[in-house]
C-alpha cells in the first residue's frame, strides 16, 4: 500500500502528537510520518519504514488467523471428543442389553430343561408304577400250584403234570443217578435249565419254565409230550 494509507496524523496538530510517533492501524511505531521526514531522509528509509508498518499489520493478521484456527480445531477436538463419548456409552449400553436378554435366555432355558427333566421323571414314575400293576404276580405255592399258574391250560398241565410225577414226583432237587438227569421235568444234562434262570438247581418255576418250553418245541404241547412219553416211557 501507499504511504499515504498507512500514515495518520500528520502535521503538529494531528491525533499523532508532536512527538515523532506516527499512529498506524494496529498500533504505534516509532518512525517518522512521510509529511515530517526532511529532504535529508533518503528514500530508501522511507521505504524501509513503510515496509515495517507493513510488516507489523501482516503478522497481527497471520496471529488472528492462527488464534482462530487455532479454536476452531480445539472445537472440532471437543465435538470428536463427545461424538466418541456418545458412541462408547451407546456401546456400553448395547452391552448391557445385550448380556440381560442373554442372561434371560439362559435363565428361561434352564427353567425349561428342569420343567422338561421333571416331566421326564414323573413319566418314567408313572410308566413304572403302571407296570408294576400291569405285571402278573409271581407264580407261588406248591410245584404243582406254580405249574398250573405257569402253563395255564388245564388239560396241557394234567398232561404235564403225569410226566413230571413219573420223572420226578413232584421234586425240584431229583436226580438221576445212573444219567444224571435233575429236576422236576429230568433235564438232561440239569444245566440245560440255566437258560431258563440261573435259579434252576432250586427253584420250581424255573425248572417248569424250561421244562414247558422243552415239550412245546419238541413235542408241540405237554400232552404231545405225555402220547409219546406213554408209548416210550421217556420223551
Amino acid at each position: 500500500m501507499g504511504a499515504a494509507a498507512l500514515v495518520t496524523g500528520v502535521g503538529s496538530g494531528g491525533s499523532g502528537g508532536g512527538d515523532g510517533t506516527a499512529r498506524v492501524a494496529g498500533g504505534d511505531i516509532d518512525a517518522k510520518p512521510v509529511a515530517w521526514q526532511t529532504a535529508t531522509d533518503s528514500s530508501e528509509a522511507q521505504r524501509r519504514s513503510i515496509d515495517q508498518q507493513s510488516s507489523h499489520a501482516e503478522a497481527r493478521e497471520k496471529a488472528e488467523a492462527k488464534k482462530k484456527a487455532d479454536a476452531k480445531q480445539r472445537a472440532a477436538e471437543a465435538r470428536k471428543k463427545a461424538e466418541a463419548k456418545q458412541r462408547a456409552e451407546a456401546a456400553r449400553k448395547a452391552r448391557a442389553k445385550a448380556a440381560a436378554a442373554e442372561k434371560r435366555r439362559k435363565a428361561a432355558a434352564a427353567r425349561a430343561a428342569r420343567a422338561k427333566a421333571a416331566a421326564e421323571r414323573a413319566a418314567k414314575e408313572a410308566a413304572s408304577r403302571s407296570a408294576q400293576r400291569a405285571a402278573p404276580a409271581a407264580p407261588s405255592g406248591s410245584p404243582q400250584q406254580i405249574a398250573r399258574q405257569i402253563i395255564g391250560n388245564e388239560a396241557q398241565f394234567q398232561c404235564f403234570s403225569q410226566i413230571v410225577e413219573r420223572e420226578s414226583g413232584w421234586r425240584a432237587d431229583a436226580q438221576n443217578p445212573s444219567s444224571g438227569a435233575y429236576g422236576l421235568v429230568q433235564a438232561l444234562p440239569g444245566s440245560k435249565m440255566a437258560s431258563a434262570g440261573a435259579d434252576w438247581r432250586t427253584n420250581p418255576a424255573t425248572q417248569i419254565t424250561w421244562g414247558l418250553g422243552y415239550m412245546n418245541d419238541r413235542y408241540g404241547s405237554p400232552c404231545g409230550a405225555w402220547s409219546f412219553w406213554q408209548a416210550n416211557s421217556w420223551y
